[in-house]
């Protein structure tokens, strides 16, 4: 006798597209995970990444009703900028993504109008997937910072997503927290040109060109995790950059603070990492510069889902979405 809709479990779709791996997770309603697969690009761009999206959304729906699961919606986290009001994707790491027409492509691959899909920026899922199941589950008003190569925020105002016009809020990399300005931040911006992943290893490497001396980094071979190791063990140059880092995302907080007022800034990325004990220093260097009463009442915080945030927000997003 087969099963009636009201009996089957119901479940979502949450797909997290990087610039080098797709990772997918078929969740239920409570964000437990049934079902999770990791699937490498392998230097794939354009199409071929659209097909390998699709086809992984397919699976998932193969997989659901063998297990009799029902799957009520798909949520898609992508390492750009969704712009909702002409259904594209911006996303740089993925060669001929300047204005790809995700969405329709895995409407029509489902071919199910009954499932609704919804696609948002890494960053905005980010900080959904910390709504759900992270640091910032009891919060309606809450950024997620996340520094790696570049720099970005995901914030939720009011229990909403803010995006912007079309998709770009929350670039703040491009954030002007120096003068004068400089040709340097016309790819990336200020904030990310000194306080990124980039931009921590591009200063050590400029600082020891310059004539600095350093007893752990060489040029050419500079990582920011090497900058922080030699940090670690009080590196002139090493200490000279982190520091100025210190400043940067003490200011970027400030400003972040007096803005939206938050209960929480959540950092993450690959940077927050090796930084993550550094929280307290640029908390003290936000606090010279943030609104007081709006300071005091901030909590900077980790992120405790690591490389599953993104995912987490994808399927968060599924089900607000549903």
């Amino acid at each position: 006798m087969a099963k009636s809709k009201d009996s089957i479990l119901g479940t979502v779709v949450g797909l997290d597209l990087g610039g080098t791996k797709l990772s997918g997770a078929l969740f239920s309603k409570e964000g437990e995970i049934i079902h999770k697969t990791e699937l490498l690009l392998g230097g794939k761009g354009g199409a071929e990444v659209g097909s390998m999206l699709v086809q992984q959304v397919l699976e998932f729906v193969a997989y659901a009703r063998d297990k009799d699961y029902r799957i009520d919606s798909v949520g898609i986290c992508v390492p750009g900028i969704s712009n909702h009001s002409n259904q594209t994707i911006w996303a740089p790491n993925i060669k001929g993504w300047e204005a790809y027409p995700l969405l329709r492509e895995v409407r029509n691959g489902l071919n199910d109008p009954s499932v609704p899909v919804i696609i948002e920026s890494d960053r905005n899922c980010y900080i959904l997937g910390e709504m759900w199941k992270g640091k910032a589950r009891s919060c309606n008003n809450a950024i997620f910072m996340a520094v790696g190569t570049g720099i970005g925020i995901g914030i939720v105002s009011g229990g909403q997503i803010i995006s912007g016009a079309t998709g770009i809020a929350g670039a703040i990399g491009w954030m002007a927290l120096d003068r004068p300005y400089s040709p340097n931040y016309d790819l990336c911006g200020n904030f990310e040109y000194y306080a990124s992943g980039t931009g921590i290893a591009r200063n050590a490497e400029s600082l020891i060109e310059k004539g600095s001396r350093s007893e752990y980094l060489y040029p050419g071979k500079i990582s920011a995790r090497e900058v922080f190791e030699a940090y670690s063990k009080n590196d002139r140059v090493a200490v000279q950059v982190i520091e100025q880092s210190i400043e940067y995302w003490g200011m970027a907080v400030a400003n972040l603070v007096s803005i939206f007022n938050p209960e929480k800034i959540i950092f993450g990325g690959g940077i927050f990492g090796p930084a993550i004990h550094l929280l307290d220093r640029i908390a003290k260097e936000a606090g010279k510069w943030a609104q007081p009463i709006a300071m005091k009442e901030v909590i900077l915080e980790g992120s405790s889902l690591k490389g599953d945030t993104g995912l987490f927000g994808a399927g968060f997003l599924a089900i607000r979405n549903e």
